[in-house]
Protein backbone atom coordinates (compact mmCIF):
# COMPACT_ATOMS: atom_id res chain seq x y z
CA UNK A 1 0.00 0.00 0.00
CA UNK A 2 1.75 3.20 -1.18
CA UNK A 3 1.11 6.04 1.56
CA UNK A 4 -2.16 7.99 -0.58
CA UNK A 5 -2.69 9.24 3.12
CA UNK A 6 0.36 11.29 3.75
CA UNK A 7 -1.09 14.81 3.53
CA UNK A 8 -3.38 14.41 6.46
CA UNK A 9 -0.16 13.18 8.34
CA UNK A 10 2.53 15.29 10.04
CA UNK A 11 6.06 13.82 11.10
CA UNK A 12 8.78 14.80 14.29
CA UNK A 13 11.60 13.29 14.32
CA UNK A 14 13.93 14.06 17.03
CA UNK A 15 17.64 14.04 17.57
CA UNK A 16 21.22 14.93 18.33
CA UNK A 17 24.36 14.00 16.49
CA UNK A 18 22.82 11.11 14.15
CA UNK A 19 24.62 12.29 11.42
CA UNK A 20 24.19 10.02 8.35
CA UNK A 21 21.23 8.41 10.72
CA UNK A 22 19.33 11.44 10.53
CA UNK A 23 19.71 11.60 6.96
CA UNK A 24 18.70 8.12 6.23
CA UNK A 25 15.49 9.15 8.33
CA UNK A 26 14.82 12.41 6.40
CA UNK A 27 14.97 10.29 2.84
CA UNK A 28 12.54 7.90 4.21
CA UNK A 29 9.71 10.28 3.96
CA UNK A 30 7.44 10.30 1.99
CA UNK A 31 6.35 13.03 -0.71
CA UNK A 32 3.18 14.62 0.23
CA UNK A 33 3.82 15.50 3.85
CA UNK A 34 1.55 17.99 5.65
CA UNK A 35 4.85 18.64 7.36
CA UNK A 36 8.26 17.56 8.42
CA UNK A 37 9.74 18.73 11.59
CA UNK A 38 12.95 18.05 13.15
CA UNK A 39 13.57 18.31 16.71
CA UNK A 40 17.39 18.66 17.53
CA UNK A 41 18.57 18.54 21.05
CA UNK A 42 22.37 20.67 20.78
CA UNK A 43 23.93 18.50 17.52
CA UNK A 44 27.30 20.07 15.98
CA UNK A 45 27.60 17.49 13.35
CA UNK A 46 25.54 19.57 10.98
CA UNK A 47 21.94 17.84 11.57
CA UNK A 48 20.09 21.33 11.50
CA UNK A 49 21.76 22.38 8.51
CA UNK A 50 20.96 19.45 6.61
CA UNK A 51 17.34 19.33 7.64
CA UNK A 52 16.70 22.84 6.64
CA UNK A 53 18.16 21.98 3.24
CA UNK A 54 16.11 18.50 3.09
CA UNK A 55 13.07 21.08 3.47
CA UNK A 56 12.12 20.14 7.30
CA UNK A 57 10.49 22.65 9.58
CA UNK A 58 13.30 22.49 12.42
CA UNK A 59 13.39 23.26 16.00
CA UNK A 60 16.42 24.19 18.17
CA UNK A 61 16.11 23.37 21.48
CA UNK A 62 17.59 25.60 23.94
CA UNK A 63 19.84 23.41 26.49
CA UNK A 64 19.53 25.41 29.38
CA UNK A 65 17.04 23.35 30.64
CA UNK A 66 17.14 19.59 31.06
CA UNK A 67 16.87 17.74 27.26
CA UNK A 68 14.32 14.61 27.73
CA UNK A 69 12.94 13.13 24.43
CA UNK A 70 9.58 13.94 25.98
CA UNK A 71 10.23 17.63 25.89
CA UNK A 72 11.49 17.31 22.40
CA UNK A 73 8.33 15.65 21.53
CA UNK A 74 6.13 18.26 22.85
CA UNK A 75 8.14 20.83 20.94
CA UNK A 76 7.98 19.52 17.70
CA UNK A 77 4.20 18.78 18.22
CA UNK A 78 3.94 22.26 19.20
CA UNK A 79 4.98 23.41 15.73
CA UNK A 80 3.92 21.26 13.84
CA UNK A 81 0.10 22.50 15.50
CA UNK A 82 1.19 25.96 14.40
CA UNK A 83 1.99 25.27 11.12
CA UNK A 84 -0.58 23.33 10.56
CA UNK A 85 -3.77 23.55 13.22
CA UNK A 86 -6.37 21.45 11.88
CA UNK A 87 -4.02 18.53 11.41
CA UNK A 88 -5.23 15.11 12.50
CA UNK A 89 -2.10 12.63 12.77
CA UNK A 90 1.07 12.84 13.86
CA UNK A 91 3.72 10.45 13.20
CA UNK A 92 6.88 10.37 15.90
CA UNK A 93 10.00 8.80 15.01
CA UNK A 94 13.60 8.93 16.30
CA UNK A 95 16.63 10.21 14.30
CA UNK A 96 18.11 6.87 14.00
CA UNK A 97 15.22 5.59 12.07
CA UNK A 98 14.11 4.67 8.95
CA UNK A 99 10.30 4.64 8.02
CA UNK A 100 9.28 1.54 6.24
CA UNK A 101 7.76 2.41 2.70
CA UNK A 102 3.98 2.43 2.95
CA UNK A 103 4.03 2.56 6.45
CA UNK A 104 1.48 5.46 7.14
CA UNK A 105 -1.20 4.40 4.38
CA UNK A 106 -1.52 1.43 6.58
CA UNK A 107 -1.32 2.96 10.18
CA UNK A 108 -3.72 5.72 8.95
CA UNK A 109 -6.03 3.09 7.48
CA UNK A 110 -6.45 1.26 10.85
CA UNK A 111 -6.77 4.69 13.07
CA UNK A 112 -9.74 5.39 10.54
CA UNK A 113 -11.50 2.02 11.61
CA UNK A 114 -11.92 3.20 15.32
CA UNK A 115 -11.83 6.73 16.51
CA UNK A 116 -10.96 5.68 19.93
CA UNK A 117 -7.97 4.60 18.42
CA UNK A 118 -5.30 6.18 19.51
CA UNK A 119 -1.88 4.73 18.84
CA UNK A 120 -0.82 2.64 16.18
CA UNK A 121 2.61 1.20 15.84
CA UNK A 122 3.72 -1.98 13.97
CA UNK A 123 6.96 -3.78 13.53
CA UNK A 124 10.44 -2.01 14.50
CA UNK A 125 13.75 -3.63 12.59
CA UNK A 126 17.37 -3.20 13.71
CA UNK A 127 19.29 -1.90 10.92
CA UNK A 128 22.43 -4.18 11.40
CA UNK A 129 21.51 -7.14 13.89
CA UNK A 130 24.62 -9.20 13.24
CA UNK A 131 27.03 -6.00 13.85
CA UNK A 132 27.26 -6.91 17.90
CA UNK A 133 25.14 -8.63 20.45
CA UNK A 134 23.60 -6.06 21.80
CA UNK A 135 22.37 -4.90 17.98
CA UNK A 136 20.69 -8.55 17.89
CA UNK A 137 19.37 -8.22 21.24
CA UNK A 138 17.29 -4.94 20.25
CA UNK A 139 15.92 -6.54 17.04
CA UNK A 140 14.93 -9.28 19.60
CA UNK A 141 13.68 -6.65 21.89
CA UNK A 142 11.32 -5.24 18.87
CA UNK A 143 10.05 -8.76 17.78
CA UNK A 144 6.60 -7.86 20.28
CA UNK A 145 3.07 -9.67 19.81
CA UNK A 146 0.69 -7.94 17.52
CA UNK A 147 -3.03 -6.76 18.73
CA UNK A 148 -3.82 -4.63 21.48
CA UNK A 149 -1.14 -2.82 23.34
CA UNK A 150 -0.35 -1.48 26.62
CA UNK A 151 2.24 0.78 24.89
CA UNK A 152 3.93 2.10 21.95
CA UNK A 153 7.79 2.77 21.55
CA UNK A 154 9.15 6.19 20.41
CA UNK A 155 7.89 5.44 16.81
CA UNK A 156 4.12 5.34 16.18
CA UNK A 157 1.14 7.06 14.27
CA UNK A 158 -0.78 8.97 17.33
CA UNK A 159 -4.35 10.57 16.73
CA UNK A 160 -3.77 14.78 17.56
CA UNK A 161 -7.15 14.81 19.33
CA UNK A 162 -6.26 12.18 21.81
CA UNK A 163 -2.72 13.21 22.25
CA UNK A 164 -3.73 16.41 23.15
CA UNK A 165 -6.92 15.72 25.41
CA UNK A 166 -4.12 13.82 27.68
CA UNK A 167 -1.68 16.66 27.34
CA UNK A 168 0.63 15.20 25.87
CA UNK A 169 4.15 13.62 26.51
CA UNK A 170 5.39 14.57 30.46
CA UNK A 171 8.73 16.27 29.39
CA UNK A 172 9.81 15.57 33.17
CA UNK A 173 10.61 11.98 32.19
CA UNK A 174 14.21 11.24 31.53
CA UNK A 175 13.10 7.74 30.10
CA UNK A 176 9.94 5.46 29.46
CA UNK A 177 7.34 8.61 28.35
CA UNK A 178 5.65 6.66 25.58
CA UNK A 179 4.64 3.50 28.05
CA UNK A 180 3.10 6.55 30.38
CA UNK A 181 1.63 8.21 27.83
CA UNK A 182 0.04 5.09 26.83
CA UNK A 183 -1.18 4.51 30.13
CA UNK A 184 -2.71 7.79 30.53
CA UNK A 185 -4.52 7.67 26.76
CA UNK A 186 -5.98 3.81 27.70
CA UNK A 187 -7.09 5.36 31.25
CA UNK A 188 -8.99 8.10 28.95
CA UNK A 189 -10.79 5.44 26.90
CA UNK A 190 -8.54 4.96 24.07
CA UNK A 191 -7.22 2.21 22.79
CA UNK A 192 -3.45 1.53 21.51
CA UNK A 193 -2.54 -1.07 18.87
CA UNK A 194 0.39 -3.16 17.38
CA UNK A 195 -0.30 -4.38 13.83
CA UNK A 196 2.01 -6.71 11.98
CA UNK A 197 3.35 -4.38 9.96
CA UNK A 198 7.08 -2.92 8.66
CA UNK A 199 6.66 0.24 10.45
CA UNK A 200 10.91 1.48 11.35
CA UNK A 201 14.20 0.32 10.50
CA UNK A 202 16.08 1.54 13.89
CA UNK A 203 20.24 1.62 13.89
CA UNK A 204 20.90 1.30 17.64
CA UNK A 205 25.13 1.28 16.93
CA UNK A 206 25.40 -0.69 20.12
CA UNK A 207 29.36 -2.35 19.55
CA UNK A 208 30.37 -1.85 23.68
CA UNK A 209 29.27 -3.82 27.13
CA UNK A 210 29.00 -0.36 28.29
CA UNK A 211 26.31 1.32 26.15
CA UNK A 212 24.26 -1.92 26.67
CA UNK A 213 24.69 -1.75 30.80
CA UNK A 214 24.23 1.68 30.35
CA UNK A 215 21.09 1.43 28.45
CA UNK A 216 19.54 -1.23 31.06
CA UNK A 217 20.22 1.40 33.51
CA UNK A 218 18.03 3.25 31.65
CA UNK A 219 15.32 0.82 31.74
CA UNK A 220 15.36 -0.14 35.07
CA UNK A 221 15.37 3.87 36.25
CA UNK A 222 11.92 4.39 34.10
CA UNK A 223 9.97 1.28 35.20
CA UNK A 224 10.88 2.60 38.84
CA UNK A 225 10.19 6.03 37.78
CA UNK A 226 6.94 4.82 36.50
CA UNK A 227 5.79 2.31 39.50
CA UNK A 228 6.10 5.00 41.72
CA UNK A 229 3.87 7.11 40.06
CA UNK A 230 1.08 4.80 38.58
CA UNK A 231 1.68 1.36 40.33
CA UNK A 232 -0.74 1.93 42.76
CA UNK A 233 -3.11 1.76 40.01
CA UNK A 234 -5.54 -1.45 38.73
CA UNK A 235 -2.91 -2.00 36.55
CA UNK A 236 -0.20 -2.27 38.89
CA UNK A 237 2.24 -0.55 36.36
CA UNK A 238 5.62 -2.04 36.30
CA UNK A 239 5.19 -3.61 39.66
CA UNK A 240 6.40 -6.99 38.45
CA UNK A 241 9.38 -5.31 36.43
CA UNK A 242 10.22 -3.38 39.19
CA UNK A 243 10.07 -6.69 41.72
CA UNK A 244 11.79 -8.86 39.67
CA UNK A 245 14.63 -6.27 39.13
CA UNK A 246 15.38 -5.65 43.06
CA UNK A 247 14.78 -9.27 43.50
CA UNK A 248 17.39 -10.48 40.81
CA UNK A 249 19.92 -7.62 40.75
CA UNK A 250 19.98 -6.80 44.43
CA UNK A 251 18.04 -9.02 46.90
CA UNK A 252 19.78 -12.04 45.32
CA UNK A 253 23.56 -11.22 45.04
CA UNK A 254 23.09 -8.87 48.77
CA UNK A 255 22.19 -11.83 50.39
CA UNK A 256 24.26 -14.36 49.78
CA UNK A 257 27.18 -11.82 50.20
CA UNK A 258 26.06 -10.42 53.33
CA UNK A 259 25.38 -14.36 54.83
CA UNK A 260 28.48 -15.79 53.10
CA UNK A 261 30.53 -15.18 56.63
CA UNK A 262 28.07 -16.84 59.37
CA UNK A 263 27.14 -19.44 56.63
CA UNK A 264 30.97 -20.04 55.80
CA UNK A 265 29.94 -19.27 52.27
CA UNK A 266 27.45 -21.73 51.79
CA UNK A 267 25.44 -18.83 51.05
CA UNK A 268 26.76 -18.42 47.35
CA UNK A 269 25.14 -21.54 46.38
CA UNK A 270 21.62 -19.59 46.29
CA UNK A 271 23.71 -17.66 43.41
CA UNK A 272 22.80 -20.75 41.45
CA UNK A 273 19.51 -19.78 41.32
CA UNK A 274 20.43 -17.24 38.56
CA UNK A 275 21.56 -21.06 36.53
CA UNK A 276 17.62 -22.01 37.06
CA UNK A 277 16.28 -18.47 35.79
CA UNK A 278 18.71 -18.23 32.27
CA UNK A 279 17.26 -22.03 31.64
CA UNK A 280 13.52 -21.41 32.07
CA UNK A 281 14.20 -17.94 29.65
CA UNK A 282 16.22 -19.89 27.37
CA UNK A 283 13.32 -22.60 27.24
CA UNK A 284 10.98 -20.10 26.89
CA UNK A 285 11.81 -18.37 24.02
CA UNK A 286 12.63 -21.69 21.97
CA UNK A 287 9.34 -22.62 22.59
CA UNK A 288 8.32 -19.33 21.14
CA UNK A 289 10.68 -20.07 18.23
CA UNK A 290 13.58 -18.55 18.56
CA UNK A 291 17.31 -20.51 17.72
CA UNK A 292 18.83 -22.00 20.25
CA UNK A 293 21.37 -19.69 19.87
CA UNK A 294 19.58 -16.78 19.78
CA UNK A 295 17.47 -18.07 23.12
CA UNK A 296 20.58 -18.61 24.85
CA UNK A 297 22.02 -15.29 24.12
CA UNK A 298 18.67 -13.36 25.39
CA UNK A 299 18.38 -15.50 28.32
CA UNK A 300 22.18 -14.73 28.66
CA UNK A 301 21.61 -10.91 28.61
CA UNK A 302 18.39 -10.73 30.46
CA UNK A 303 19.50 -12.50 33.56
CA UNK A 304 22.79 -10.06 33.89
CA UNK A 305 20.71 -7.48 32.81
CA UNK A 306 19.01 -7.61 36.33
CA UNK A 307 22.16 -5.97 37.94
CA UNK A 308 21.90 -2.73 35.76
CA UNK A 309 17.99 -2.26 35.69
CA UNK A 310 18.35 -3.11 39.65
CA UNK A 311 21.06 -0.44 39.49
CA UNK A 312 18.55 2.07 37.48
CA UNK A 313 15.86 1.10 40.62
CA UNK A 314 17.86 2.37 43.23
CA UNK A 315 19.24 5.02 41.05
CA UNK A 316 16.23 6.58 41.06
CA UNK A 317 15.20 6.42 44.58
CA UNK A 318 18.30 7.44 45.81
CA UNK A 319 18.25 10.83 43.99
CA UNK A 320 14.10 11.34 44.98
CA UNK A 321 14.72 10.55 49.00
CA UNK A 322 16.79 13.66 48.16
CA UNK A 323 15.01 15.53 46.59
CA UNK A 324 17.07 15.67 42.92
CA UNK A 325 16.18 15.56 39.62
CA UNK A 326 17.02 12.67 37.52
CA UNK A 327 19.68 13.36 35.37
CA UNK A 328 19.25 11.99 31.15
CA UNK A 329 21.71 8.56 31.47
CA UNK A 330 22.57 8.34 27.47
CA UNK A 331 24.23 5.24 25.90
CA UNK A 332 25.21 6.44 23.01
Amino acid sequence: MTDTAVPQIGVVAIGRNEGERLRRCIRSMPGGLAALVYVDSGSTDGSVEFARKSGAEVVALDMSTAFTAARARNAGLDRLLALHPALRYVQFVDGDCELAEGWLGVAHAALATDPKLAVVCGRRRELAPQASPYNRLCDMEWDTPVGEAEACGGDALMRLSALREVGGYDPSLIAGEEPELCLRLRRSGHRVLRIEHEMTRHDAAMTRFSQWWLRNVRAGHACAEGYHRYGGGPERFNRQRVLSNLAWGFGLPATSAVLALPTLGSSLGLLGLYGLLYKRVRDHRQQAGDSSGDAALYARYLVLGKLPQAQGVLQFHYRRLRGKQSKLIEYK
